[in-house]
């Protein structure tokens, strides 16, 4: 038994570490929970001394403040002292033994109770303190629990170490020695201590300059900002430091009259530097420096160009401000100038008086405010001196609210023009009842002869109505005797609203809707919708869109000559096709699942629209104008014989047997053309003329085929344009074209589908090539028509439209480019590369099904 009882005394002898650290431990948790609120206060208080708080408060709160702190103090160091107990090392070996399993220091300790005499219990004990003692070998001393929260509820102590933390980055720890002087101004600490000094010099915060400690400079000359805030801190004998200063341009101050001596054992002393000068601290320990201001010079604004008008009437002026420093606001006024106004009609009579029209100017958000050129970007077309004389003054302020003007500049307030003259008649009658309320009768009487016989005055019936409500309620008002400012403000709402109808003709409101539909498809492109939600909402944009072009059309031609030609000649333009042919490209890519490419095609489709313009012929002919009608039969001639041919070579295939490709081809027959063209047959259109357009035999191939040659006959005597050599050879290629598809009927109607796809393919080639001469032709009459045939819908701000090999799309119809696609001298070596690339997409079998089948008879043709 004694080999069992010397094994534990050997383990407990090598824990004597860990129950050292034990002790440790827990002698810290006992210490940070019994005096937590010491620290605390200690902290507080020397975070109050060292930031000066006792110098900005009452003496009387500073004693209660000191009270209170020395007795919370004792308090806590009486509470933390009862409730410590220094922990034994029994408690340590305790706590040591509970981070084990099994407990084997407390069976290191025990001893058999039975069984003495067994051997078999013998054995097994000293078997089970054998492990107990390795086990205990590896003890490892438990981390002390130090957290206070459940008796820190409110986390005080945080906060003090945090007010302590900002007392020693921004304050200063040599205030504590002031404490004594608070009790005893004239005790021997101060008297030992002796008197010192503090300085810093605090440039403006918009210079954005850093403050400097004047203890640690050493050169006797120091160059500032105007308006550097100079503070000083006298501690000890006062009367043995004085400040001497020519800076601040106020007169000389006695320093005994600021703090006496008697009262203060500091003494601060603030003032601004506004000039040069001498700062000076005589005395024990005292400097001097020779102090140089810079001048902030105010900040300058200047009108760089004249002011320019958008279509809706939003005005853009441009300026330039500088600052020595920042310029931080700004403003534009805008005041009528009477002298240059035309005094006829309702502007006869005096004006009512109105404050001049203000508006703030843009500020940089980021970057240097101390030069930058910005535009002032407003719409003061609803105000009541839109279109007069006015003279515009800007304003601009820096930091020491130093202000500087530009020169008054002498305009026509930019406002929107209406070039309707019943539109611009109300907009007259609104500025003249808002120029004086004296004009209401002379409007009324206006309105009333304008109503008295609208026929072919006004031709929107609703504007009528509302032009009728307007003229009764200003009856009504002027049989008051006076029209309030409320009801001709009113009055003046309604008047612009009845002439914004009258001009856009709901022009507005289609935009709107069509806006309305480009967002509801951005957000299906967004959250990945559905085929049919795709072609719903496709279906909705296309009519928008159409809806919103005809209102802007109407628009136009409405205007006519009146409204000058906002278009430069080198302007580019796209056609109606084009646009549809854009929403098309949309829809591929959505049902492909290309969200991103369709998204950015259709954030370029929505500036497109948003800057559209149209432009009419110089005869005054629209979209379906000779050449232009005649362009589009001609496409969609070509696009019904591409989907014919793809529906000949479905058939061909189903007879060889390849029923699931030949499905998928009939599914899509557009994507078997080549070129943009073939896009129509993706929405399953039938070609024009057909006899059902739902058969599917060779019969039904052979009658449709038939009623295309009919078309293209009829197309072929109605060729625009002047005699020419590009006339006459559209003329021939489609001659040629209509007799390919004569044999194409032919081999249909004997069942010959592989020589009726030759001869299809022919007449494909022949359209081709007769559209392409049939655009020379009509853009060789361009110059003798600056209008062009038919109407463009300009877009200055956007790139022409490419094809997926990168080339420009035709215009005027041409649906080709005589661009080169093989730049540089070794063409031999592009075409490779081009073939090799085709090669490697081919091979990829991620790519969609289409694109495959595309890229396979792109090899096989070359």
């Amino acid at each position: 038994m004694r080999k069992v009882k010397a094994l534990p005394h050997e383990a407990l002898r090598r824990l004597k570490w860990p129950v050292r650290i034990t002790r440790a431990g827990m002698a810290a948790e006992r210490i940070t929970r019994g005096f937590w609120p010491v620290w605390t206060i200690l902290f507080a208080v020397i975070a109050a001394l060292a930031l000066g708080l006792h110098d900005s408060l009452p003496v009387e709160v500073v004693w209660i403040g000191g009270v209170l702190a020395l007795g919370g103090l004792g308090w806590a160091l009486v509470a933390g002292i009862r409730g410590f107990r220094w922990p034994t090392r029994a408690e340590a070996l305790e706590r040591l033994d509970l981070t084990m399993p099994g407990r084997p220091i407390a069976t290191l300790q025990d001893s058999l109770a039975l069984g003495h005499e067994d051997k078999g219990s013998a054995a097994v004990w000293r078997a089970h303190v054998a492990r107990m003692a390795e086990r205990a070998v590896g003890a490892r001393p438990p981390a002390p629990d130090l957290r206070v929260s459940r008796r820190d509820r409110f986390a005080l102590r945080y906060a003090a170490f945090t007010a302590f933390v900002v007392a020693l980055l921004f304050g200063s720890l040599w205030r504590v020695a002031e404490v004594p002087g608070l009790v005893t101004p004239q005790g021997p600490v101060n008297a030992a201590a002796g008197p010192s000094w503090e300085g810093w010099a605090e440039p403006p915060t918009y210079t954005g300059l850093p403050s400097l400690y004047l203890n640690s400079i050493e050169a006797a000359e120091l160059t500032l900002p105007e308006g550097t805030r100079i503070t000083l801190r006298l501690y000890g004998d006062t009367a043995a430091l004085d400040v001497e200063e020519t800076v601040s341009g106020r007169p000389p101050v006695n320093a005994g009259t600021e703090a006496p001596v008697e009262t203060a054992s500091v003494r601060a002393i603030d003032f601004e530097a506004v000039r040069n000068g001498r700062l000076s601290i005589t005395g024990d320990g005292g400097r001097e420096w020779r102090l140089t201001i810079v001048p902030d010079d105010p900040p300058t604004v200047t009108i760089t160009g004249k002011v320019m008008k958008e279509a809706d009437g939003r005005m853009s002026q441009p300026f330039l401000a500088t600052d020595d420093y920042a310029v931080t606001t700004g403003r534009a006024l805008f005041e009528l100038d009477l002298g240059a106004v035309d005094r006829r009609h309702g502007l006869a009579a005096e004006p009512e008086a109105r404050e001049a029209l203000v508006y703030d100017l843009p500020m940089p958000i980021t970057g240097d405010r101390s030069e930058f050129n910005e535009a002032l970007v407003e719409d003061a077309s609803k105000h009541p001196w839109a279109n007069l004389p006015v003279k515009l003054t800007l304003e601009v302020t820096d930091g020491r609210d130093q202000t500087g003007q530009s020169p008054a500049e002498h305009l026509a307030l930019p406002g929107r023009t209406f070039f309707d003259p019943v539109a611009a008649a109300l907009i007259e009658l609104r500025r003249d009842l808002l120029w004086t309320r004296d004009n209401g009768k002379r409007v009324s009487q206006i309105l009333h002869a304008l109503t008295h016989r609208p026929e072919g005055l006004l031709r929107n019936e609703r504007a009528y109505l509302m032009i009728r409500v307007a003229m009764r309620r200003l009856d009504a008002a002027l049989g008051q005797g006076r029209i309030s400012p409320e009801m001709r403000d009113e009055l003046a709402e309604a008047l612009w609203e009845i002439a914004e109808l009258i001009e856009d003709g709901g022009l507005a409101d289609a935009l709107e809707r069509m806006r309305q539909a480009q967002e509801r498809l951005s957000e299906a492109i967004r959250r990945g919708a559905s085929p049919e939600e795709i072609q719903q909402l496709m279906d909705e944009l296309r009519q928008a869109t159409d809806d919103y072009i005809r209102k802007l059309a109407e628009n136009m031609e409405r205007r006519g000559a009146d409204e000058p030609n906002q278009q430069a000649q080198n302007n580019q333009s796209i056609t109606g096709d084009q646009i549809q042919q854009m929403m098309d490209e949309i829809q591929r890519l959505m049902e492909e699942g290309r969200m991103a490419e369709a998204q950015e095609l259709l954030e370029q489709f929505q500036r497109m629209m948003e800057n559209l313009r149209v432009t009419e012929g110089q005869n005054g002919e629209g979209q379906q104008g000779p050449g232009g009608q005649a362009m589009e039969d001609l496409r969609q001639t070509l696009r019904d014989q591409q989907g014919l041919s793809d529906e000949a070579f479905g058939q061909l295939q189903e007879q060889f047997g390849q029923n699931g490709q030949g499905e998928q081809q009939q599914g899509e027959p557009g994507q078997q053309g080549e070129g943009q063209e073939g896009q129509e047959g993706e929405n399953g259109q039938e070609p024009n003329g057909s006899a059902d357009g739902a058969g599917r035999g060779e019969g039904s191939l052979a009658e449709r085929q038939r009623a295309l040659r009919e078309m293209l006959r009829r197309q072929e005597g109605g060729l625009p344009g002047d005699p020419s050599a590009e006339r006459d050879a559209a003329r021939q290629a489609l001659e040629d074209a209509g007799r390919a598809m004569d044999g194409a009927e032919e081999a249909l109607r004997e069942g010959d589908l592989p020589d009726a796809l030759e001869r299809q393919a022919e007449a494909i080639e022949n359209l081709r090539e007769g559209l392409r001469n049939l655009g020379e032709a009509l853009a060789q009459n361009q110059p003798q028509q600056p209008g062009n045939q038919g109407e463009a819908f300009g877009d200055g701000t956007r790139e022409m439209p490419r094809d997926p090999l990168g080339r420009t799309t035709g215009r005027s119809g041409r649906l080709g480019t005589e661009e080169s696609m093989l730049q540089g001298t070794d063409v031999y070596r592009r075409a490779r590369d081009l073939l090799d690339e085709i090669r490697r997409r081919s091979g990829d079998q991620t790519r969609p099904p289409v694109e495959l089948d595309y890229l396979k008879r792109l090899l096989d043709r070359f």
